[in-house]
């Protein structure tokens, strides 16, 4: 088999926990005989400093703070009116106290205190200004925080002609986004309530009662409407309280127009995600009529479970976030291919934790239709096989990056080739790995593991990021034409 020369780059990324986002705090539990919360007292406290105190206070918490966060005062203020509901009549307030009172209620989350990792990369959508021969992309990260949390990030670089990669430097001020829920649709929204098994008269009444589509108020509307009903409180209980997780799952998420995109952060806002976004495989998809849409598939965990969401952006600013429905959305790693294979959508998956899956849909949003095609056979992939991201088009077939789990269960990355018409069919696999773990790179938070959620090629090269041990990234490359030479050699045995 002809040998594959992967190069490492020298860039390399690690958790940097001076990258904070800004976080309501809202103090809850402890409620007093007399009626009181937690959140209660702490405001009473506040209202009684005296107001050079608060003065004094306010201008020690802007000295500390309003360099580390863009617009740090309209934080406060924003942060002061989900406390105005236990102060009564705030008009009499001085702006230093309504500011203070948002300081209270506000804290700080290092977005990578732990870790930077499972990268995707992705050409960016504006190419204006390169030199000929150079590709700006986009790379998404996995960054790890306080908890474990996991949200996404973006760097930005550039790919010149010879395949080296330079990443920019990312922006001074991490920012979450503005949240709106989105505008529901009843068929899938029926659908996702069939196949979670909570589908039953309550909630057919509310949706019944609703149009084709619908907003979050009217389903509000509705879902008041059935819990007045006495005939089936349990039930009424049960179908409204899915029937909110469901609607929280899906919406919208916008980004102000003045941040860089490596300072937008997609933090967990969502029931199914509260505790983590992961392993992001960002996509560039063209429709079939040249329009491009980037989607990324990932994983949200809620602390007990996990289950397959869909990202979908036009221009990295504003972001639908949706669930994925069907009896093949589940488990971990589901990739989407750039484009339609035939007409229909297509996406890689491990369905069962141990075999490599091909799914066909005729809609993004539901799948229902898999069929296994790549088993683990060789030594370094025989606990489980998946995919590291989208297949990539060439002219020989479908590039996908594999990932193997072996002895001591050390991760490997591996490479398969799919037929371009028909990719159920397998006609290369490499024997050995594209890349395993060096000694920098075998020792973190899960040692002995290299994963990738997405590669791209550019011009003559793959460009391959990879997240070592949990712990941080890298990009290695290698010539395309080697790696296909090396696919198509090996063949399907």
């Amino acid at each position: 088999m002809a040998a594959i020369k992967v190069e490492r780059t020298s860039t390399r990324f690690h958790p940097d926990p001076t990258r904070t986002i800004t976080k309501r705090f809202l103090p809850s539990g402890g409620e007093h005989e007399d009626g009181s919360t937690r959140l209660d007292r702490v405001v009473a406290r506040i209202m009684a400093l005296e107001e050079e105190e608060v003065g004094e206070l306010l201008s020690e918490t802007l000295r500390r703070f309003s360099r580390r966060h863009r617009d740090f005062v309209s934080t406060l203020e924003s942060n002061f009116s989900a406390a105005a509901g236990v102060i009564g009549d705030a008009g009499d307030l001085s702006t230093e106290r309504r500011r203070l009172i948002g300081a209270y209620f506000t804290h700080e989350y290092s977005i990578e205190a732990a870790a930077l990792s499972n990268p995707s990369i992705f050409v960016a959508p504006d190419q204006s200004g390169m030199r000929s021969g150079d590709t700006r992309v986009v790379l998404s990260l996995r960054s790890i925080g306080e908890g474990h949390i996991s949200s996404i990030e973006f760097r930005t670089g550039i790919v010149d002609a010879s395949g080296g990669v330079e990443i920019d430097r990312p922006g001074a001020y991490p920012t979450t986004a503005r949240h709106r829920p989105a505008p529901y649709v009843k068929r899938i929204f029926r659908e996702k309530l069939v196949e979670l098994r909570v589908y039953g008269e309550v909630a057919a009444d509310v949706l019944d009662s609703l149009g084709e589509e619908f907003n979050i108020d009217e389903l509000n509307r509705e879902i008041e409407r059935a819990n007045r009903r006495e005939d089936a409180a349990q039930e009424v209980s049960r179908a409204t309280r899915a029937l909110h997780w469901l609607a929280a799952s899906n919406y919208h998420s916008r980004f102000p127009e003045e941040t860089e995109l490596s300072e937008r952060v997609l933090f967990p806002a969502g029931p199914t995600e509260s505790s983590g976004m992961e392993d992001a495989r960002f996509v560039r998809f063209t429709h079939d009529d040249g329009t491009v849409t980037y989607f990324a598939t990932y994983t949200a965990y809620d602390g007990f479970q996990i289950m397959p969401q869909l990202i979908e952006t036009k221009d990295l600013l504003d972001f639908r976030v949706a669930t994925l429905n069907g009896a093949c959305a589940k488990n971990k790693g589901i990739a989407l291919f750039p484009r339609k294979v035939g007409d229909r959508y297509a996406a890689l998956a491990r369905l069962d934790n141990e075999n490599n899956f091909f799914m066909t849909s005729d809609d993004v949003r539901f799948w229902h239709e898999s069929e296994v095609i790549q088993r683990p056979r060789r030594s370094w992939e025989l606990t489980h096989i998946g995919n590291c991201g989208s297949p990539m088009e060439t002219e020989e077939g479908w590039l996908v990056i594999t990932h193997g789990v072996g002895v001591m269960r050390q991760y490997a990355l591996g490479a398969i080739l799919l037929d371009l018409d028909d990719p159920r069919k397998v006609i290369g696999s490499l024997r050995e790995p594209l890349l395993e773990a060096d000694e920098s790179e075998r020792d973190g938070y899960v040692p002995n593991v290299v994963y990738s959620c997405g590669s791209t090629i550019v011009g003559e090269r793959l460009i391959l990021p990879y997240g070592f041990s949990d712990s941080g990234t890298s990009i290695a490359t290698c010539q395309v034409s080697e790696l296909l030479l090396a696919l198509k050699s090996a063949g399907s045995k």
